[in-house]
């Protein structure tokens, strides 16, 4: 069997009838690592930070760079990513059987600590996210990466056996009646489908609103204005998560292009937390230092492997 090219690679991103399960994601990104062992494109180390690293793609695909990737996250050999990806399905079905009593459970205490549940997540979406990169226009594939993302953790959620779907609400306004404001929310889960009425005004009490973004760069402030407003539209706490991939970029330092930024706003962060509201769970699955070093963070930012082995658990039963 051939080795997919980039254009074919391409097509698989764009196809619209794709994703509908985990085992495409597998699939796609299986071709991706073949992709690069087949082609050998340039592998450009950091130099500000050792542990990200740049591919640049040939000629024929106009020496088009890719996105930094965290080689402590980024599954490089195909073999190993398919053996990690069956425990992951594993791991899931697990979660799924055990729920609550998963958090104390030997085995997957155990499995937590490989943090191959962030390694897969990580490997899948940045897989589409350097195929979307190799697009001779750059903003060509930038919306579809991030549909793709929010439709990755949707199906993880699903798998662990979750009632999970993105919903449009319109919100009424006090002292408008006649006046309602309509409000996209990424994801809203719950363990049980909850049945939504007049009473529970759009969002059962049992359901969790979660944004679900590839990076919080330009996005934070509307995370903490979406529980801030549905909280006071609706009269009562809404709880809402964050689920994001990473927060770093490329960045020119100097004579190099390859340096690396963060585009956490931490200061924003703790301000929104003061002055509006604090989220029920903030989830990365490429966590900055900072996000570990720091206190405050460290109190409310965790890795997404935290949400899907404990917290998610705690939200969905309180």
């Amino acid at each position: 069997m051939s080795t997919p090219s980039l254009k074919d690679l391409q097509a698989s991103v764009q196809d619209k009838t794709a994703f509908k399960q985990l085992a495409d994601y597998e699939t796609l990104a299986t071709n991706y690592l073949a992709h690069l062992v087949s082609t050998k494109p340039t592998c450009i180390v950091s130099p500000s930070h050792h542990n990200y690293i740049f591919y640049q793609y040939s000629k024929s695909a106009g020496h088009k760079i890719t996105r930094p990737l965290n080689t402590n996250l980024f599954i490089g050999d195909e073999a190993k990513f398919k053996q990690t990806f069956a425990r992951f399905i594993s791991v899931l079905g697990d979660l799924k059987r055990l729920q609550q009593r998963g958090a104390s459970s030997r085995g997957l205490l155990a499995y937590s600590k490989t943090g191959e549940i962030n390694q897969i997540i990580y490997t899948a979406q940045q897989a589409i996210g350097c195929i979307g990169d190799s697009f001779e226009i750059e903003n060509q594939s930038r919306k579809r990466i991030g549909q793709l993302f929010e439709n990755l953790v949707k199906l993880v959620l699903q798998e662990v056996g979750l009632k999970c779907e993105p919903r449009t609400v319109n919100l009424p306004i006090p002292d408008f009646p006649d006046r309602t404001m309509a409000y996209e929310l990424d994801v809203v889960f719950s363990h049980n489908k909850a049945i939504v009425t007049s009473e529970t005004k759009f969002i059962h009490p049992q359901e969790i609103v979660g944004s679900i973004k590839t990076t919080s760069k330009d996005r934070i402030d509307k995370v903490f204005l979406d529980k801030f407003l549905l909280t006071k539209l609706l009269g009562r706490d809404v709880p809402v998560i964050a689920v994001f991939l990473h927060d770093v970029q490329r960045a020119k330092r100097g004579n190099s292009i390859f340096s690396i930024n963060s585009t956490f706003k931490t200061n924003h962060f703790l301000g929104y937390t003061v002055a509006l509201n604090r989220l029920d769970g903030v989830y990365y699955v490429d966590p900055r230092p900072e996000m570990l070093s720091n206190a405050k963070l460290r109190e409310q930012i965790a890795d997404f492997q935290t949400l899907l082995l404990r917290d998610l658990w705690q939200l969905i039963s309180r």
